[in-house]
């Protein structure tokens, strides 16, 4: 059965509220809404969430329509930036860069990517090891954390060469008893399953 990685959808972005507590533009929930009204999404026995309000928001969506109750996990969180608060665009995307191409150094005192892979890959493998492995889960979280579990179930470095496409919505699926990538990032409004 599948396990799939669903990173949140576009965000209202306030430069006064601290980026954990953003939560879902309209154009992110309305696409939030329309990948709960696909055939997968009803498939699905289980989702877990980042604390996040982001990710939550879109948990809860897509549990709307599956008839099941989100779980939070603390673990699955964004790589923490809280060092430098609010980055404009244009300097998030730089910094970012710099994030996935120093894995084991920390831009300004961010978290490393690193670590921030070694917590996400801890929380995912926690939850798999008492899922039954034929129910469809869900782990919706945020493309940072999401592209460094990627490249870990790819056997593949650290590198933002595999990264989501820009506005977030994504998602790839993973097989749950080989844990082999079975797409790409996909818009999540367009994955049939």
């Amino acid at each position: 059965m599948f396990g799939i990685y669903i990173t949140h959808p576009q965000v209202r972005i306030d430069a006064n509220v601290p980026v954990p507590k953003w939560g879902l533009s309209d154009v992110g929930a309305a696409r939030a809404r329309k990948a709960a009204e696909s055939g997968w999404s009803r498939l699905l026995r289980r989702i877990v969430s980042s604390d996040e309000t982001k990710a939550i928001e879109t948990a809860e969506i897509l549990a709307e329509a599956s008839g099941v109750t989100i779980e939070i996990v603390h673990g699955m969180h964004e790589n923490d930036r809280s060092a430098t608060g609010f980055l404009p665009p244009p300097q998030f995307e730089e910094a970012a860069n710099w994030f996935f191409a120093h894995p084991e150094e920390s831009f300004k005192g961010w978290e490393r990517a690193v670590d921030a892979q070694a917590r996400i890959v801890e929380a995912v493998n926690t939850v798999l090891a008492t899922h039954d492995a034929t129910a469809p889960i869900a782990f919706v979280g945020h493309g940072g954390v999401g592209t460094l579990l990627k490249c870990h179930l790819a056997g593949r470095p650290i590198g933002r060469d595999r990264d989501q496409p820009p506005g977030g919505g994504n998602l790839y699926a993973f097989g749950l008893a080989d844990r082999h990538l079975s797409c790409d990032w996909t818009p999540i409004e367009d994955w049939r399953g």
